[in-house]
């Protein structure tokens, strides 16, 4: 029976991978919506704080990207890229980009044995998320939570990425392609990286 991939994970499942996560040096918050998942995250973000958003259908759904844009309580990256020139300055926004104070994304896969996967076509969030933020946090739907790697591979393949292809089709027009995959088996810096899981379906 193949599994569907869409279906929001049961409360069992959601404890198991909270734990296994927080093994792994991931902070997890456990939110009912998306509402509550909204106020999670700007509660734990500071006024001023320089932050990147991750291009990330979730955040856009619960209007986080707009607050984050817009509100002009933050230092936004992603506002400032507007103010500046790609062929000129396309460096200097890698830099900006690679190494905000604050990231803020989702992910595509999190495993019950707490381990995390991310894939993206030009890699753009991974260095954020990896290394270069100091403080990160993931807006995850609870849908996104499966058994183990190998599950969360064809999560990726199956589910995410022909869902993903449409939406870049749409605001780009050119599909998107699974270039790069960045796994987190553990985070080594206490308190760095915070995940809400929302028993909620959001995003892909």
């Amino acid at each position: 029976m193949t599994k569907d991939f869409g279906q929001l994970a049961k409360d069992e499942s959601i404890n198991i991978a909270k734990e296994a996560l927080q093994k792994n040096g991931i902070e997890v918050l456990v939110a009912e919506n998306g509402a509550e998942a909204k106020e999670k995250v700007f509660a734990i973000i500071p006024q001023g704080a320089e932050i990147m958003n991750m291009t990330s259908v979730t955040l856009e759904t619960l209007g986080i990207a707009k607050e984050i844009a817009e509100s002009g309580k933050y230092n936004s990256i992603r506002k400032k890229f507007e103010t500046m020139d790609r062929k000129t300055q396309g460096l200097e926004m890698q830099k900006l980009g690679a190494a905000p104070e604050w990231a803020i994304g989702s992910v595509h896969a999190v495993t019950e044995d707490g381990k995390i996967i991310v894939a993206s076509a030009t890699g753009s969030q991974l260095p954020a998320y990896a290394y270069g933020s100091s403080h990160v946090i993931w807006v995850v739907g609870a849908q996104k939570i499966v058994k183990d790697l190998d599950e969360g591979m064809k999560r990726v393949q199956e589910y995410v990425f022909p869902l993903e292809n449409e939406r870049a089709k749409k605001a780009y027009g050119a599909g998107s392609s699974i270039n790069k995959i960045l796994i987190f088996n553990k985070e080594g810096t206490a308190g760095r990286i915070t995940m809400i899981i929302v028993k909620e379906k959001l995003g892909f």
